[in-house]
């Protein structure tokens, strides 16, 4: 049987969906970018048992998820910084700052 020639103007593949909702089960990876009351962005990735968060100063620190069992709060070992996500929420504590909510 001969192959059926391509026509031009075929529709392509659908695109592959990037999944940003940091809620969503740990196997999913994504990135999401955060606006905070002090008019700051910051960007949080999901690595799956951590985050890696990207200040407005572009400095990242790495967040493991705290308890580990969990997918919501996460902390910094050094510092003790902390972040809860909250479906479209962040959380951001500092020590030494007010805790910020920064918003998708």
């Amino acid at each position: 049987m001969p192959a059926t020639p391509k026509t031009p103007g075929a529709s392509p593949a659908p695109a592959t969906k990037i999944i940003t909702d940091l809620t969503a089960p740990r196997s999913a990876v994504g990135t999401a970018s955060y606006r905070c009351g002090n008019g700051g962005v910051i960007t949080i990735q999901n690595l799956g048992r951590s985050l890696r968060v990207v200040g407005p100063d572009g400095v990242a620190e790495e967040f493991a998820a705290s308890p580990a069992n969990q997918s919501s709060r996460y902390q910094e070992a050094a510092t003790h910084d902390a972040i809860v996500i909250d479906g479209r929420e962040a959380l951001v504590m500092k020590r030494g700052s007010t805790p910020q909510t920064c918003r998708r």
